[in-house]
């Protein structure tokens, strides 16, 4: 578990993310319940058609390059 905790938070780093985060424990309960497997962050525009797909997470996993779509694609509202 102590290993989790550390890749966690090196993630965390790495990724600078400013929400949040928790670490599953070892039995995996939660990925297994709430898995996004296999894409993780998804902009749905409004007209119902997917504007952005994330990659596989943890390592495609790029919150920033996500809101810049979402940024974008409010931008480009009417």
């Amino acid at each position: 578990m102590e290993e989790r905790l550390q890749v966690g938070e090196a993630c965390m780093l790495k990724m600078a993310l400013e929400m949040p985060a928790v670490v599953d424990e070892m039995d995996d309960a939660v990925a297994k319940t709430y898995a996004g497997m296999p894409e993780r962050l998804y902009l749905i525009g409004t007209d119902g058609q997917v504007a952005y797909r994330g990659g596989m997470g943890p390592m495609f996993f790029r919150p920033k390059e996500w809101e810049a779509a979402i940024e974008g694609h409010l931008g480009a509202a009417p």
